[in-house]
């Protein structure tokens, strides 16, 4: 059996042949972002803009560990450690009859596995002279170069996905925000109109003998996120407050408070493209969770699914505590309810701490879908990494509802909630007035 040809004994024009190709692939891609960032500074969208910037330093971030793997393969794969620290924490059992791929990639008498091994090698391992194993094989630093390449793809689909779904979910707002134009808006919201906190219809969907309770207050809520998670009444008296408190009188028909919303949702999106170094070490956490016997996709999932739903029951349970200030205010109203929002609503008085538990939630679920199509590539469907069938349909279920649940329910309802407390930059202001 002989071993793979070194680029010696390899004809220049097939290496010349590939990095061109390569060459191609790559300048077409940056020529394709360029455009985009083009286009995203001729319709002034700043924000995405920098979030474009964003994801391309993530990307190269992605690269430079990839290229760090590729030059330190022979000086990790040259790390030997005792073959009982080498036997702890597998993703598979050790079983001599498991019929896995990674269990066969170390098992020395499996001769095609062990063939590969050697190639990865150069020849063989060394550290089995010294009866030990090696840190990680080079074979095993090459499907890291894979799961990086899956990672950096998979980063990019839940980046426009969340953007997608979010814009797509304030379309509605845009028919809402036409009718503040009208002479029936003007009329019902007329200071001179004076009625119960408790008869308008934002009184009516928050002033009831549940909002009184702590417990069916979290309880009703929780609910709503699933079923309407942003109404026209919420919406018409978010936008109240936000114009009384912000802008000059006679500003209620001119203002376009969907496209304010609209430029804040991609600030927020601005954050979301950065990976932190905390959201980095999750993900450390989570490659070290995959151990066998630890079942990870029995709770890391929905650990994740109870982090969102958390985030947006606190965003509606606000919505309702806003209301619940306007009966303490006194119970008339003169024209529309007004709000007066409030860092004090929010957890630790910081309204930004929800949106890192937003972002830690889609980076996550991106994260593991991603470990989920790199595993079952590398390792087919039937591998150790899923065991059940229960595995798999939990891991793309999941996968889905989060992403759809973060990007269309509980992002938007954030925007909403936490934007009518403060302005953004003033000339953000000034595109929305002109």
């Amino acid at each position: 059996m002989e071993l793979e040809r070194t680029l010696e004994n390899t004809p220049t024009w097939a290496v010349a042949v590939v990095c061109f190709v390569l060459l191609v692939i790559s300048i077409f891609i940056e020529h394709v972002i360029k455009f985009i960032g083009k286009w995203l500074k001729s319709r002034h969208k700043r924000a995405l803009y920098e979030a474009l910037e964003k994801l391309k330093s993530e990307l190269m971030l992605l690269g430079f560990l990839s290229l760090l793997l590729t030059v330190l393969q022979d000086p990790i794969a040259g790390i030997c450690i005792p073959k009982s620290v080498g036997a702890t924490w597998h993703p598979c059992i050790n079983d001599d009859s498991s019929d896995s791929k990674a269990r066969k990639l170390h098992e020395s008498s499996d001769s095609v596995f062990s063939f590969r091994r050697k190639l990865a090698t150069k020849g063989y391992d060394k550290c089995t002279e010294n009866g030990k194993v090696a840190f990680v094989s080079a074979y095993g630093i090459h499907q890291l170069h894979v799961f990086i390449f899956v990672l950096a793809v998979f980063h990019v689909l839940y980046c426009i996905t969340t953007l997608a779904l979010g814009r797509h979910k304030m379309r509605i707002w845009k028919y809402w925000e036409n009718e503040t134009k009208t002479v029936e808006y003007q009329f019902s919201t007329d200071p001179e109109r004076f009625r119960y906190a408790r008869d308008t219809s934002f009184g009516r969907r928050h002033l009831n003998f549940w909002s009184q309770s702590p417990v069916f207050l979290w309880i009703v809520c929780f609910f709503r996120q699933f079923f309407r998670s942003v109404i026209k009444t919420d919406y018409m008296t978010l936008r109240h407050g936000f114009i009384m408190a912000h802008l000059a009188p006679g500003s209620e028909t001119t203002f376009d408070f969907r496209k304010y919303i609209s430029r804040s949702l991609e600030e927020d999106f601005l954050v979301i493209v950065e990976i932190s170094p905390i959201i980095w070490f999750s993900a450390v956490l989570f490659l070290l969770s995959n151990a066998y016997g630890w079942h990870s996709y029995l709770w890391l999932p929905f650990t994740s699914l109870f982090i969102i739903l958390l985030v947006g029951t606190k965003l509606q349970v606000i919505i309702t505590m806003m209301g619940m200030r306007i009966q303490e205010r006194g119970g008339v109203v003169m024209g529309a309810p007004l709000v007066q929002p409030g860092d004090h609503y929010f957890w630790f008085g910081r309204p930004r701490f929800m949106l890192f538990l937003i972002h830690f939630v889609l980076f996550q679920n991106a994260f593991q879908l991603a470990f989920f199509v790199w595993s079952t590539w590398q390792f087919t469907i039937q591998s150790c990494f899923h065991p059940t069938p229960e595995n798999i349909a939990i891991r793309i279920s999941m996968g889905v509802i989060i992403q759809v649940l973060c990007s269309y329910v509980t992002l938007p309802l954030y925007a909403l909630v936490t934007q009518v407390r403060n302005l953004l930059q003033l000339e953000y202001l000034y595109v929305n007035l002109h």
